[in-house]
């Protein structure tokens, strides 16, 4: 009966766990900023890795994604039509104009944080930069529907409209990548329920204080459509069309949404 009751909310935390999850979620940051600077021409996705890595564990926490269902590496490094779960390699070197998909994810004292974030290498044409900008405020209009009472689906009718909302901003269609999106998070990375990136509103599981999602959308230029590479972890656009994620792992609380992964200026 207890279970019953928690399948119809989304799991939440309490005041101090959410500091915590905090805590976790500023690791993540500073490890994405760091990767960010670290990402010139000439660089491979593995030094990006290293970074993250030792930002990470010099803050006494412990790589979410290493090892996890044996994925190899610290970071996602998902570039150009790369969408999501791309393996650093130390031949993959990055190139001026590339469009760069980071995810990463930290454990400490037990609770994770994970957060990714889309970026150019030097300069980026228009329309990769309005790409990432779309994905970015997609992200933003799902964390704004981080409310009590708001059900499962709202979040995700909220990330489509401002999908939609960019669409017409830009003045062009962008893929709402199909079958990937957020998740609940907390003392393990991936926990039900999952959060799909679009849908009709007032479906699913509530949200009450405390309640805490990863909201990460996924645009791309073309194709709703990906397939997986043969390393078994990289997904790419099925028509080679550019991608970017956003994600932040955000928590409900009274005063409005909290963000967990904030990133330093």
């Amino acid at each position: 009966m207890v279970f019953h009751r928690k399948k119809k909310v989304v799991p939440f935390r309490t005041a101090g766990e959410l500091d915590a999850m905090a805590a976790a979620g500023a690791i993540v940051g500073r490890a994405l900023v760091a990767v960010r600077t670290a990402a010139v021409a000439g660089v491979s996705t593995q030094d990006l890795d290293e970074v993250a890595e030792q930002v990470i564990r010099d803050a006494g926490a412990v790589p979410s994604f290493k090892g996890y269902h044996g994925f190899p590496a610290s970071i996602c490094a998902s570039v150009n039509d790369r969408v999501v779960h791309g393996i650093p390699r130390d031949e993959e070197i990055l190139a001026e104009g590339d469009l760069v998909s980071i995810d990463c994810g930290a454990i400490l004292d037990g609770w994770h944080g994970d957060s990714a974030w889309t970026f150019g290498v030097g300069t980026i044409i228009e329309v990769d930069r309005l790409l990432s900008e779309a994905t970015k405020s997609s992200m933003e209009a799902g964390i704004e529907a981080m409310l009590p009472g708001n059900r499962l689906s709202d979040v995700s009718h909220a990330i489509e409209r401002g999908t939609r909302a960019a669409e017409q901003d830009h003045q062009r269609s962008y893929g709402i990548v199909d079958g990937y999106g957020g998740h609940a998070i907390g003392r393990e990375m991936h926990l039900d329920p999952f959060l799909a990136n679009e849908g009709d509103p007032g479906k699913g599981p509530r949200l009450v204080v405390g309640s805490v999602l990863a909201i990460e959308p996924m645009l791309t230029l073309g194709s709703t459509q990906t397939t997986v590479l043969d390393d078994d972890w990289t997904v790419v656009t099925l028509d080679g069309s550019r991608a970017a994620h956003w994600e932040h792992t955000v928590a409900v609380t009274e005063s409005g949404p909290r963000i967990l992964t904030v990133r330093p200026e």
